[in-house]
């Protein structure tokens, strides 16, 4: 049900604009490297890979390397561990693209994501593949990612600093998200929330707000 309060909507990105399959990451690691998907998924989390590569700790770089270290592949190029780590990204349909640029005429958007940088170079290509559209700043005010902000959802942190540097009032805010911790910090700041669930898209829950 729509907020008549509600002047800005921030929007995650995976799962909410994109489409996404995490598995597939882990799953081409593990036939890549000749491991099982769980190994992959339990090396990669005591190495803090995620957190690492995603609140900007390590570079591109550093983090390919991490990948070559942990998985014992020092001669894979960055194209091997670029494709696999990009695998779960799959596709952002057309008409969630057209409910974006007609839900700017009516409210200030912003996007906020857990994410690299790896990944945002593949999501813009995604994009212009889709639409035409260059890149996620040409269709948001302005695009916060969490390797540029050096910290991640659901950190109160980060939501405070969208709200503080686009002079947002939190109750006049709405927030889309997939992951439920994500939702539930943002709630608590007073920020106006959605939980996003599929098969429901956000062209569901925003039909309300679509003049």
């Amino acid at each position: 049900m729509k907020n008549s309060r509600i002047k800005n909507i921030i929007f995650d990105l995976g799962d909410v604009i994109l489409n996404i399959d995490v598995p597939l990451a882990s799953s081409n690691f593990g036939k890549l490297s000749g491991r099982e998907q769980h190994e992959i998924l339990t090396l990669f989390k005591e190495k803090e890979l995620f957190r690492l590569f995603e609140t900007g700790l390590v570079d591109e770089d550093a983090f390919r390397n991490l990948i070559r270290e942990v998985l014992e592949f020092p001669d894979w190029s960055e194209e091997i561990i670029d494709t696999a780590w990009n695998s779960l990204l799959l596709d952002i349909p057309p008409s969630r693209i057209e409910l974006i640029k007609e839900l700017g005429k009516n409210y200030r958007l912003f996007l906020l994501s857990n994410t690299s940088s790896i990944h945002i170079k593949e999501v813009n290509k995604i994009l212009h593949a889709a639409s035409g559209i260059e890149k996620l700043d040409d269709l948001f005010e302005k695009v916060y990612l969490s390797y540029e902000m050096g910290k991640m959802k659901p950190d109160p942190a980060i939501y405070l600093q969208v709200l503080e540097e686009s002079d947002l009032v939190a109750e006049e805010t709405l927030f889309l998200d997939d992951n439920p911790d994500n939702i539930t910090a943002a709630s608590k700041l007073g920020i106006d929330t959605i939980l996003v669930q599929k098969p429901v898209t956000i062209l569901d829950y925003l039909k309300d707000y679509v003049a």
